[in-house]
C-alpha cells in the first residue's frame, strides 16, 4: 500500500535557534553535573572556565593564540580550494585524466595525514610553512573527491535536453554541469574546513608550539583543565563559524535548483 503521507514542514529559523539554544543549555546542565561529580582537575566547572576563559582574554593569551592558528588554517585551507576545484573539475570534465588519477586520489586520502608530518618537517622545517602544508594535506582530499563527484554526477536528463536544442559541449560543462556540481563541492568544503581546522591543531602540537594548538600542550601537560576547555570551546566555535557559513553559501548558491 503506497504511504501517501506528506512531509513534514522545515521548521523556521527561531524554531530552531529555540531549539539549539535549550540543547546548549542541556549540554551546560550536564557538563556542571559531571564537574560536580567527578574530580575538579579533570573536569572544571562552567563558571571556573568562564574565569579561565576571562583571564586569557585579559592577558592577551587567547586573542594572539587564536590569531595564530586561524592565520594558520586559512592559509592551508585556501591553497587546497586553489588547488583542489580546478584539479576536480578538470579530472570530471575529462574521463580519462579522471579514471586515470582517481586511484591515485583515493588511496592518498585513506592514508593518515600524521604519516607525511615528519617528512614535511624534515623538508619545511618548524615554521610556518609545515604548518600550513598539513592543513592543506588535510583539507585538499574532501574538497578534490566531492569536486570531481560533483562533475560526474551531472543530471543526463538536462545534458540530453541541452543537447537536442544544439547546445554546444562547452555550453553544457559551464551552465549545467558547473551548477550542477555546486552542492558536491560545498560539501566537500565543509568536510575540508573541518579536517583543516583538526590539521591546524596536529600542526602546532607537532611542530612549532603556537597557537591553539600549543596552548592545548602547554594547559594538558600542566593539568590547567580549566584554561584547556577555554582552548577546546575556542577551536569548537571556530569550526561552528566556518561550517555555518559553508552551510549558508551552500543555501545561496543552491537556490537555481528550486
Amino acid at each position: 500500500m503506497a504511504d501517501n503521507r506528506l512531509p513534514s514542514a522545515a521548521p523556521g529559523a527561531l524554531t530552531v535557534a529555540a531549539a539549539r539554544t535549550g540543547f546548549l543549555a542541556l549540554l551546560v546542565l550536564l557538563w556542571w553535573v559531571a564537574s560536580v561529580n567527578v574530580a575538579r582537575n579533570i573536569i572544571p566547572s562552567p563558571l571556573a572556565t568562564l574565569e579561565a576563559a576571562g583571564r586569557l582574554l585579559h592577558a592577551g593569551d587567547l586573542q594572539q593564540a587564536v590569531l595564530d592558528s586561524i592565520s594558520v588554517y586559512l592559509s592551508g585551507y585556501g591553497v587546497a580550494i586553489l588547488v583542489a576545484i580546478p584539479l576536480g573539475v578538470v579530472m570530471g570534465a575529462f574521463n580519462l585524466l579522471g579514471k586515470t588519477l582517481e586511484i591515485y586520489v583515493y588511496a592518498l586520502s585513506a592514508t593518515p595525514r600524521v604519516a607525511f608530518i615528519p617528512l614535511i618537517i624534515v623538508l619545511l622545517g618548524l615554521g610556518a610553512e609545515a604548518k600550513v602544508f598539513i592543513v592543506f594535506l588535510g583539507a585538499v582530499m574532501p574538497i578534490l573527491i566531492n569536486t570531481y563527484a560533483g562533475v560526474r554526477q551531472a543530471d543526463p536528463e538536462l545534458v540530453e535536453m541541452a543537447r537536442s536544442v544544439g547546445a554546444g559541449r562547452l555550453r553544457i560543462f559551464t551552465r549545467i554541469v558547473l551548477p550542477g556540481a555546486v552542492p558536491y563541492v560545498i560539501v566537500g568544503l565543509r568536510l575540508g574546513a573541518t579536517i583543516g581546522l583538526i590539521n591546524t591543531v596536529v600542526a602546532e602540537l607537532y611542530t612549532a608550539v603556537r597557537g591553539l594548538g600549543g596552548l592545548l600542550a602547554v594547559y594538558g601537560n600542566t593539568f590547567r583543565m580549566a584554561e584547556y576547555f577555554v582552548v577546546v570551546l575556542s577551536l569548537a566555535t571556530i569550526g561552528v563559524i566556518v561550517t555555518e557559513g559553508l552551510r549558508y553559501a551552500e543555501q545561496r548558491l543552491g537556490r537555481w535548483r528550486t
